[in-house]
């Protein structure tokens, strides 16, 4: 008997608790306003002698080293990079994971080498595209594509939804199918393992509420913090503006979605 009671008790504990996360403001489909959206961007890239380049692209330190001749060699996150020289203003780059191409960009150097512009495009594994113009100015080096470039302009080509459904009884789960990645996170502070195609091997992600229109997440790859995120609800719940913060830069990167 007192078994039973235990599990009818269990059983509506969890159906409460499944009713809840359901009601979850958070919880619906999300889709990207461009226009109200703003990235930055800094990059370093490092001649390291004769034809190979050291890329430091999220500011971590943590350079890849390649050298450009057009060929797959590895890199970050178990995958491979790819820089080519299309003239002698313009690198083709490309990514690729476990052989599928995840990233294309197009950089151009201006005639004076002081600006660059990088035409962007990121792959996901169901084919979505998200496009990214950006145009860097060079704040350290002297000519070529060496040097430390920071973005001063970028525009957001692309429109992708951002969906968000119950974890369990006490949590979230974060689609973005733009990137091919799903966060499963509960409301405890610990890390998760990200899933999906183009997941960097060891990335994690931990969430808390801070209140109940207010989320902050925290992004990990092999427990080095990669960013940190601050997601706000509107108070008419129908916008969502996601702030990221990255490690070794100042200005954040801004994401405004409405509710579909």
């Amino acid at each position: 008997m007192l078994k039973r009671t235990f599990q009818l008790l269990l059983g509506a504990w969890l159906v409460a608790g499944t009713l809840w996360a359901a009601k979850d403001a958070f919880v619906g489909d999300w889709k990207l306003d461009p226009s109200r959206s703003k990235l930055t961007d800094e990059m370093k890239v490092e001649s390291v002698g004769g034809n190979k380049y050291a890329f430091d692209f999220d500011g971590s330190g943590s350079a890849e080293s390649i050298i450009i001749d057009g060929t797959d060699q590895p890199g970050a996150g178990g995958t491979t990079l790819n820089v080519s020289v299309e003239g002698p203003d313009t690198w083709k780059v490309v990514r690729k994971k476990d052989g599928r191409i995840v990233i294309t960009a197009t950089w151009k150097l201006s005639k004076e080498g002081d600006t660059l512009t990088d035409d962007f495009t990121e792959i996901g594994a169901n084919a979505s595209t998200l496009n990214l113009n950006y145009v860097y100015k060079r704040t350290a080096g002297t000519s070529g594509f060496a040097g430390t470039w920071d973005s001063t302009s970028d525009m957001v080509n692309s429109v992708f939804v951002l969906q968000v459904r119950p974890y369990e009884t006490d949590g979230l789960s974060i689609i973005d199918s733009s990137e091919g990645v799903t966060k499963n996170v509960r409301f405890d502070g610990k890390d998760y393992p990200n899933v999906g195609s183009d997941v960097p091997q060891g990335s994690t992600s931990s969430i808390r509420r801070a209140d109940d229109r207010t989320l902050e997440m925290t992004d990990k790859i092999n427990g080095k913090v990669t960013d940190t995120q601050h997601i706000q609800l509107s108070s008419d719940f129908k916008t969502l503006t996601v702030t990221v913060h990255t490690p070794g830069r100042s200005d954040p990167n801004i994401l405004v979605f409405e509710r579909q």
